[in-house]
């Protein structure tokens, strides 16, 4: 008898089981094979011959030596590269950069490839790529904020935020306000190190090329590289079935894509370009920030105006930056708003979306600067964001789709016990050791995009669910899979998700927290319909598919008319993650050392389909704030323009050592307005003000206000 069918508002996906990642098994065992490890046959191996000056050009390049070397198979060079077309735009997904790979003798960052060395084997490659000889005709090269002499000043971030943003009338709102508070932040350039380095396996068949690609996205790498190579889109396969973590940093397109591809032509047989640590840190970054943050309000505290003016950085080839602006106009309820966003263009390489870009810098200004007015008004930190809550998104003028915030900073401080810290610094000690309590606000967009997914039913009892989205390493195989179990009433063991592969019906890219509240319900749609089919008595095996309608639609009425702008849906809500997170600190009052000794999150992100890769999510999220607070940074030598930091032994990152006691709870609140199941995306959100708490609580243990990240002994001594 067939089961009768259930109303959307009605459907829940069961959270209450810690089911384990699907993938898990695989992982552990070392039968989860990514980029760099694929079995294809008379493989040859790449070598990246980079530039050690930031700016100018090649006079001479000299691979005589290369060349001789026994095993070297080709040495490609701007004199040597196969014409590639330059790409139309640089969108998340697309190539990170705007010039072509060894397309002239020009030299715009110091790790620039400007040439590649094929051999036989991975040692020959390197070992001839250290026999190029390269003569430079080197230029000064401008390589910090404060020396940029070209500088853009963008409406927009790739079109996506505002970054010139006005709301009200920002001089009357501060003559309005009995109290300011006006200080700068500065974040430095931190970087990725994601454990697998970014790799790419190309090999071609006539004119089909398949690429192994340790990507974000396997569409936008198949459009982009079709586009270069003059192809069509179905001309290129794109595979990337498991990533090794990316955090953004393989969320466009490198010139290691690229570079692979026409080796492979080159030598008529498969090459493997694999970058090293070092060159990892030619890959992408986040780009320095220096925000002006002034805050007004009056004496009950409510805020009347907010000014956050960034100065950030990009490449002369490159347009990403770090929108560190765009959380201020939405975060609190200010009347009175302006952003702005001025993009000095430097001898560096381009920098790329890094976990919360935006977000994470920006919050660490707002949410610092709230705690330093707080102490100003003498009204608890707390408090003052519960007077200043955001009843709807002043930005967009929009109602949010869901939020519980508040509920969000209840619950955190009671699980925290907030209402037992003294307000005054310095106050709790225990022996040397200062310990301080500090709090901020986590926020993050609930973006979704659209999707396509197959679920495929077999006569053995098992299933497949088929969609060419990625998983991060944040768990998309398992809420692929408990989705489509849920609906076929099958045991989750029983489904196999497949993704990471061009060939599948499309899935959107890695990034933005977008994967799950994409693919959940749109693979939730195909269960469905695979289900329907074989009630009717379809022979197997039975296949159901379905799309996702685009953002701009509202999900609990998917028959209710699209606004258009523009030639674009206009979106209903404003669709939006929050949370709470609340931090101990202990310092040192001789060593001034910091540690992090406990972290309370709390979340309101709507349905958590996978509770335990969710929590496995903010456990991630909440570390790395610790690393950016407390131990991230990037240097690079003002003379040369090199980066000085370029490896893990000087570029220091949190280790289960630096593991705090760190307590989540999710609020189960589904936003039934963002999709069907009501669930939001979580890889971002968790690492957003984190590093504001974490200075905010150093404050409270020791009276030091700290402005510029990280926070080291020699800024508490």
């Amino acid at each position: 008898m067939a089961r009768p069918k259930q109303p959307i508002m009605q459907y829940q996906i069961v959270v209450s089981r810690r089911a384990d990642r699907v993938d898990a098994r695989w992982k552990v065992t070392g039968r989860a094979t990514y980029a760099g490890e694929q079995a294809v046959p008379n493989v040859a191996h790449a070598a990246v011959v980079a530039s050690t000056i930031a700016k100018g050009r090649i006079v001479e390049l000299d691979a005589h030596a290369a060349k001789a070397l026994p095993g070297v198979l080709a040495v490609v060079t701007p004199a040597t590269m196969p014409k590639v077309v330059a790409p139309k735009d640089q969108r998340p997904g697309g190539m990170a950069e705007g010039r072509v790979p060894l397309s002239d003798d020009r030299i715009h960052h110091a790790g620039q490839a400007i040439a590649l060395v094929i051999a036989e084997t991975l040692e020959i490659a390197q070992h001839a790529a250290t026999l190029v000889q390269v003569v430079y005709a080197p230029e000064p090269a401008e390589v910090t904020l404060d020396g940029a002499t070209t500088t853009i000043e963008p409406a927009t971030f790739m079109g996506l935020f505002n970054m010139a943003y006005r709301r009200g009338d920002l001089d009357a709102g501060l003559a309005r306000a009995t109290t300011t508070s006006d200080a700068t932040y500065t974040t430095p350039i931190e970087h990725h190190n994601p454990m697998e380095p970014a790799a790419t396996l190309a090999t071609w068949d006539g004119d089909q090329l398949t690429l192994y690609d340790s990507t974000q996205g396997v569409m936008g790498v198949r459009d982009a590289v079709a586009h270069a190579f003059a192809l069509a889109p179905r001309q290129v396969h794109v595979v990337a079935p498991y990533l090794g973590g990316g955090f953004g940093c393989k969320g466009f397109v490198w010139p290691r894509v690229v570079l692979a591809a026409a080796a492979a032509r080159i030598v008529k047989r498969p090459v493997k370009l694999v970058l090293t640590r070092e060159q990892m840190f030619a890959n992408g970054y986040r780009a320095a920030t220096r925000q002006q943050l002034t805050l007004g309000a009056t004496e009950d505290g409510a805020l009347v105006a907010s000014r956050h003016l960034v100065t950030t950085q990009t490449s002369t080839v490159g347009e990403f930056f770090e929108p560190a602006g765009v959380v201020t106009p939405k975060l609190y309820a200010v009347p009175n708003v302006a952003t702005h966003c001025t993009v000095a263009k430097l001898d560096l390489g381009t920098p790329t979306a890094m976990r919360a870009p935006g977000e994470a810098p920006g919050s660490f200004a707002l949410e610092c600067a709230m705690d330093e007015l707080a102490y100003q008004l003498a009204i608890d930190p707390l408090e003052l964001r519960i007077r200043n809550h955001a009843d709807r998104d002043l930005e967009k003028d929009k109602p949010w789709s869901s939020k519980h915030l508040i509920e969000c900073y209840r619950r955190g401080a009671e699980l925290f016990g907030w209402d037992r810290r003294d307000p005054r610094p310095r106050q709790r000690a225990d022996g040397r050791t200062l310990v301080g309590l500090g709090m901020a606000t986590a926020v993050y967009n609930a973006n979704r995009d659209s999707a396509e997914a197959t679920v495929r039913l077999l006569a053995d009892g098992t299933a497949e669910v088929l969609c060419a989205a990625q998983d991060l390493g944040t768990g998309a195989y398992t809420v692929m899979a408990r989705v489509a179990a849920e609906v076929l009433g099958l045991p989750v063991d029983k489904v196999t998700s497949k993704l990471g592969d061009s060939a599948l019906p499309p899935g959107p890219l890695a990034g933005g927290s977008r994967t799950t509240a994409s693919i959940a319900p749109v693979v939730r749609a195909a269960a469905e319909a695979a289900r329907a089919k074989r009630e009717a008595g379809a022979a197997y095996p039975v296949e159901g598919h379905a799309k996702l309608a685009p953002a701009g639609t509202d999900a609990a009425d998917p028959k209710r008319p699209i606004e258009m702008k523009d030639g674009k849906p206009v979106e209903p809500f404003a669709w939006t993650s929050f949370g709470a997170h609340f931090v101990e600190v202990y310092v040192d009052r001789e060593l001034c050392t910091t540690r992090v000794h406990r972290v309370v999150t709390v979340l309101d992100v709507g349905r958590v389909i996978s509770p335990k890769t969710a929590r496995s999510q903010v456990e991630g999220g909440v570390l790395w704030g610790i690393g950016m607070a407390l131990m991230e940074r990037t240097l690079v030598d003002r003379e040369s323009g090199r980066l000085v930091t370029r490896d893990l032994a000087e570029y220091l990152v949190p280790t289960h050592a630096d593991l705090p006691q760190l307590d989540i709870e999710f609020l189960d609140h589904p936003d039934f307005h963002l999709n069907t199941l009501g669930a939001r995306g979580i890889g971002e959100i968790g690492i957003v003000g984190v590093a504001a708490a974490i200075a905010n609580a150093v404050f409270h243990a020791t009276g030091v206000r700290v402005r510029d990240l990280p926070i080291t002994l020699e800024t508490l001594l």
